[in-house]
């Protein structure tokens, strides 16, 4: 028996291990790391990073590049063609990922980017290493960083189909912790292979760090004080390094280019080292870890009143509201494709695909959808079958909101123009040209005015007859203080907004005279149906309630729920009867709370990600949209 069974062990065995995917041999790789190099126009790190890249063309031995994120200030298009074009300089290929600052601010809602470099992930080999690299959501919403949805598919299909002995190192701008909201699904999937590494950025500084007992690192910028300097990354005889590469030093002075001693090391092997956690709290679609920190799903049992009627999973990130329409619950996906849900089930009924992502939300009057989409067209749809009726062709991205007022589409774009569309033809029946920054709001629109936002500091009131300008008022200091993602609002006279600056405004909606202003805020704001108090989430676990009459700022009262830090955007919402006050988080958490002193009616954790609109609907539901991609019918 045993002469038998022997030679069958032996021939298994040189089966199995030829049937085991070959990993390319080990050669040595050497490559510069760059992140966080913040271009913009006049700014000293353009000789900063013009230096860096004269320095790495000096060294033959440095086989490619890899960029980290932040490659801009601002996401323009001005700034990601001149990164461009003196990247292009490089001796050699590189590869680049996207970080907050080229999502967040991206007048062209990250088309740009994609278009410019020609992708928003990347996958080689060097050295018998697969590297991989994505870009960081969310896009165009301030909120926690968050893995989108397409990427996180993207990296488990890349994963599952590596060789299991082979090495990975991933590249994201993001520290992969709590700094991130999904960070648990990036690392359980990474653990599928062979991960030994995780290369980032975001903090401008050389640190080592330990996700979960995966090892990472995260890479300096190029400024630092006055010193100038870049990593090299050199993987040899299997054991990966780290060093910096100092140009100019503390004092500002240039020195001879001088590597220093490696401030990593460490030695890749060729199995899987770590197992993915399967500790996770029950009865939830995420799969959170127990120690999760934003709110556990557990939270839905102590408010059982709050229940899902329906729940959608789209297959990538959502960046704008869901809205109802009649039979109808409508919103569009990051991949540009425009869809409609039946309202009882959330099952899809139809989809348009647009030809650029989508960011704006979409607004019905009649039988008509009216959507923007980054591709630089709006669009009318028909409601019923999702037909194109026409769409108007803008010179940039359309990230704006509409309104629809009496049958006229009020919009906003990249363009420096807003416009005012006739929706049953398209025809324009005017347009403002002029505006200083891009647009991604929803204006206020009634029969006296038009207002909104632009990332240029600038706030605008318009004709809506004529688009003809009536006033402007404008915040000071950075850019990133505009008040151009708060959507605005109007009660006795005033219009109501609250600002990245973390201040709640009151003008005087005629002139656009400041009235008053208070700390407290950042852009998320919400008026009582009785229009008699607004309603401003601030970014310190806060909700504030002001008196719309009175000519100062009068706190009728400030809550602390529980919800922690909190920057989300999206606007509270009121129920109909005025009771009750709906309050949106960049976690995935929702709270309820009482509309006469803020306190907590229930909570319901929705996912991990930012809540992009709350609609409160008859009979008590909620229809709610989020960034990773799920839209709900909640009843309460």
């Amino acid at each position: 028996m045993k002469r038998f069974f022997l030679p069958l062990l032996i021939l298994f065995f040189a089966w199995s291990v030829a049937a085991q995917p070959v990993v390319p041999a080990q050669a040595p790789v050497k490559f510069a790391y760059l992140s966080d190099i913040h271009i913009c126009e006049g700014n000293p790190r353009i000789d900063n990073l013009l230096r860096c890249i004269a320095d790495i063309n000096s060294q033959p031995d440095i086989q490619f590049t890899i960029l980290g994120g932040d490659i801009t200030e601002f996401g323009a298009d001005e700034e990601i063609a001149m990164t461009k074009e003196m990247l292009d300089q490089l001796d050699h290929p590189y590869w680049i990922v996207a970080g907050n600052h080229d999502a967040k601010w991206s007048e062209s809602g990250c088309n740009t980017f994609a278009k410019v470099y020609g992708y928003e992930q990347f996958d080689f080999e060097a050295g018998g290493v697969k590297f991989l690299g994505c870009n960081s959501g969310p896009n165009m919403r301030m909120a926690p960083a968050l893995l989108p949805h397409e990427s996180l598919v993207w990296l488990d299909s890349i994963m599952t189909a590596t060789p299991k002995n082979q090495p990975v190192v991933f590249v994201n701008h993001y520290p992969q912790d709590t700094s991130i909201l999904n960070y648990f699904q990036v690392l359980n999937t990474l653990k599928k292979g062979n991960i030994q590494l995780l290369i980032g950025g975001h903090w401008h500084m050389n640190r080592e760090l330990n996700y979960e007992g995966v090892p990472g690192i995260l890479g300096r910028s190029p400024d630092r004080g006055k010193e100038v300097g870049y990593n090299i990354m050199e993987f040899k005889d299997g054991v990966f390094s780290v060093y910096e590469r100092i140009l100019v030093d503390k004092d500002g002075q240039v020195v001879t280019p001088r590597n220093g001693k490696p401030w990593y090391t460490q030695r890749f092997t060729d199995t899987p080292q770590y197992e993915p956690d399967q500790a996770a709290v029950r009865d939830n679609p995420y799969g959170l870890p127990l120690d999760y920190p934003f709110l556990k799903f557990d939270v839905n049992r102590e408010y059982p009143q709050v229940t899902e009627v329906w729940r959608s999973q789209d297959e990538g990130d959502i960046g704008c509201g869901a809205v109802p329409a009649g039979r109808y619950v409508l919103y569009a996906n990051e991949a540009g494709v425009v869809k409609a849900l039946d309202a009882r089930t959330g099952r899809e009924v139809w989809r348009f695909a647009t030809e650029g992502k989508v960011f704006s939300t979409p607004a019905v009057w009649r039988k008509r959808v009216v959507i923007g989409s980054t591709d630089g067209f709006i669009y009318c749809l028909s409601l019923r079958n999702g037909k194109l009726r026409w769409r108007y062709r803008c010179g940039k991205s359309v990230l704006a909101s509409p309104v629809i007022r009496k049958g006229i589409a009020y919009v906003g774009s990249s363009d420096h123009v807003f416009r005012a569309l006739k929706v049953r033809s398209g025809k324009l029946r005017w347009a403002h040209e002029g505006i200083a920054g891009f647009v991604e709001c929803k204006p206020y629109v009634d029969a006296e005015q038009v207002v909104f936002g632009d990332w240029a500091n600038t706030l605008y009131s318009l004709d809506p007859r004529t688009g003809a300008l009536q006033w402007t008022w404008q915040t000071k200091g950075s850019r990133m203080f505009s008040p151009a993602a708060v959507y605005p609002v109007k009660a006795q006279g005033k219009i109501f907004l609250v600002t990245p600056e973390r201040k709640t405004y009151a003008l005087d909606a005629r002139t656009g005279e400041q009235l008053w202003v208070h700390p407290g805020g950042r852009e998320s704001i919400a008026l009582s149906p009785d229009g008699k108090t607004i309603y401003v989430k601030t970014m310190f676990d806060s909700i504030q309630a002001y008196e719309t009459s009175s000519d100062g700022p009068v706190l009728r009262w400030e809550a602390h729920p529980g919800f922690g830090y909190e920057i989300a955007p999206t606007p509270c919402a009121c129920s109909a009867d005025g009771r009750l006050v709906f309050v949106p988080t960049d976690k995935g958490n929702l709270f309820c709370l009482n509309a006469q002193d803020g306190s907590v009616v229930w909570k319901h954790k929705i996912s991990v990600a930012l809540l992009n609109s709350i609609v409160p609907l008859p009979g008590n539901q909620l229809l709610v949209a989020t960034m990773d991609g799920v839209v709900t019918l909640l009843q309460y």
